[in-house]
Formats: C-alpha cells, sequence, structure tokens
C-alpha cells in the first residue's frame, strides 16, 4: 500500500486567490473585487485568522512576478 502526501491547502486560499485575480485582470471590475474582500473578510473572521505569512521561495520555483523593462 502506496502513502501518498498532500500539501494541506492554507485556510483561506481559494477567497485570497480569487481576490488577487480580480484585482490584476483587466477590465479592472471594482463591484466584483469588493464582493470578493466581503468573501475574504468573512473567511478570515469564521476561521480566526489572525495573520498571513508568505512561504519562503524554495530554490527550484519562482513566486515572483516577472519584472517589466521601464521605459526609455
Amino acid at each position: 500500500m502506496e502513502k501518498t502526501t498532500t500539501t494541506p491547502q492554507p485556510v483561506c486560499a481559494q477567497e485570497s486567490l480569487a481576490l488577487l485575480n480580480c484585482v490584476a485582470s483587466v477590465p479592472y471590475d471594482r463591484d466584483r473585487c469588493l464582493a470578493l474582500v466581503d468573501a475574504l473578510r468573512e473567511c478570515i473572521v469564521h476561521k480566526r485568522v489572525k495573520k498571513f505569512s508568505l512561504a519562503e521561495p524554495s530554490s527550484t520555483t519562482s513566486t515572483e512576478a516577472p519584472k517589466s523593462d521601464p521605459k526609455p
């Protein structure tokens, strides 16, 4: 019998990701993003989250957004 390991999903991950993707989308839909802020807040209160933090980046993957070239 094989053991499989799964990484637990961070608290309120879906709500956080949805909000970040909303803010990054073009065209920006402020009303939709505000609704997602409310959904994230509701999750935070329900799960009693005190503080968020980002995981340390590993040496094999990059989590940084690509840097854009400065305009001449």
